[in-house]
Order: C-alpha cells, then sequence, then structure tokens
C-alpha cells in the first residue's frame, strides 16, 4: 500500500520495481483505513506539510499511528522524505526545521560505513546524485542504523528493522523533477535557485545517476519482497 500526500507526488519510479517483485498496490490520498496495519508493505511517500504538523493535517496522526503499530509488530514499511521523517517520529525521533535551510536540487550522498555493509546500499558508486528537496530533518532515529548523509545534512537514509527511511528521492527522474520545480516557483526562489539553473545543472545530473537510483530501488523492492515472503510463511 503506498500512501500519498501531494498530487505531483506519486512513487515514480518506485511502483513498477514493486510490481516487478510481484507486489499488487493500492494507493491512498491522505487517508489511513481500517486493516492498513495489516498491509504486506507500507510505503508512506513526500509533501509539503511536516511530520509534526498532525493538528493541522490530522491524516498525519493516523500515519504516525500506523507506522508506530507496524513497527511494534515487525512489519516493513518504507519512508521517502516526509514518510521517513513520519518513520522516524514513529520510532521516537525528533522532527524540526534544518539549521542549514532547504536541500533543493541535485546533490550527492554519502554512505557511511553502516551503509557500505548494507545490502541495499553497498551497491552505491561513490557519492551518488539524488534529488533533495525538504528542510525538516530529524535526530538519529533510536534502534536506527545510519546509512547515507549529504554535505547540508546528516541524516539521509537509515534502516529499522525490516523498514527504511530514505530523506532523498531516488524515485524521482529528471522531468519529474523538472515539473516539481514548475508547480513551486516560491520554493525555489527560497532556496536562492532559478529553474534556469536547475536545468543547466541538476537535470543532467540526475539523468547521469538514473541507473544507479533505478538500482537503489530494484533492491529496495527485492528486500521488502523477500521480507513479505518470510511473514507469510510464518
Amino acid at each position: 500500500m503506498i500512501l500519498t500526500h501531494e498530487e505531483a507526488e506519486g512513487p515514480g519510479g518506485l511502483e513498477p520495481a514493486l510490481r516487478r517483485v510481484g507486489f499488487e498496490l493500492v494507493s491512498r490520498f491522505r487517508g489511513v483505513r481500517r486493516g492498513d496495519e495489516a498491509s504486506e508493505l507500507l510505503v508512506v511517500m513526500g509533501g509539503g506539510m511536516a511530520a509534526y504538523e498532525g493538528d493541522r493535517h490530522p491524516f498525519l496522526l493516523a500515519e504516525l499511528e500506523l507506522l508506530r503499530r507496524r513497527l511494534s509488530e515487525g512489519r516493513p514499511s518504507l519512508g521517502i522524505c516526509l514518510g521517513a521523517q513520519l518513520l522516524a517520529a514513529a520510532a521516537g525521533a525528533r522532527v524540526y526545521p534544518g539549521a542549514k535551510g532547504l536541500e533543493l536540487g541535485a546533490a550527492p550522498i554519502s554512505i557511511t560505513a553502516e551503509g557500505a555493509a548494507d545490502p541495499i546500499f553497498q551497491s552505491l558508486p561513490a557519492r551518488t546524485v539524488f534529488a533533495h528537496w525538504h528542510q525538516d530533518i530529524f535526530d538519529s532515529v533510536p534502534g536506527g542504523i545510519r546509512l547515507a548523509s549529504s554535505e547540508q545534512y546528516t541524516e539521509q537514509a537509515f534502516k529499522l528493522g525490516h523498514s527504511y527511511g530514505i530523506q532523498f528521492h531516488p524515485e524521482v527522474d529528471p522531468e519529474q523533477f523538472h515539473r516539481w520545480i514548475q508547480l513551486a516557483p516560491e520554493e525555489l526562489r527560497r532556496a536562492g535557485r532559478s529553474e534556469q539553473e536547475v536545468i543547466q545543472r541538476d537535470l543532467p545530473q540526475l539523468r547521469a545517476s538514473r541507473l544507479a537510483a533505478q538500482g537503489l530501488l530494484d533492491r529496495l523492492a527485492a528486500h521488502f519482497a523477500r521480507v513479505c515472503a518470510g511473514h507469510t510463511k510464518h
């Protein structure tokens, strides 16, 4: 099951990766239903709201509770951007605005020593470039393993049991990222960037790293397929 929060922010390249390994996907937009806690896999995507804004967006409270329950039961979840922040919060980490401002654009990640030993992240080339679009960050996740960092923010990916949280956007291809910046010119200005700069500098980098990003998505999908198959046998 995939939870989305913005019309323009779907699962992108993650969806075909999950379908190739046998998942039948159901999407929900800003809503949790009874029984969702028993889904084989939960994927929580990004969004413009903050993980700590449950008073303004009550659906976030329901998602947090859903993630907490799944963590307590050992069920796998994947969080991307806002989804990673919600997963971190569900595990007990503090989520808050980052002091270094909005991280928007194509930028490399650095794999930690633990990430180099992780079967999902160890195959990534050094300093692979991914799309980033966030300002909120989170502290080290209790019980989690940090897998990647960026120059601007330390927490970029973590593993928690069978679950993964990813702050950057491996699912986004250059064309989708271009659509995002066209839809949010005020965010671009807040980051001190121009559309032309992103087109000329960032999009070529994202195209060059697309194969590596797709490999990461494929390994994530294969991981979750194995985990879910193990749960089914029990």
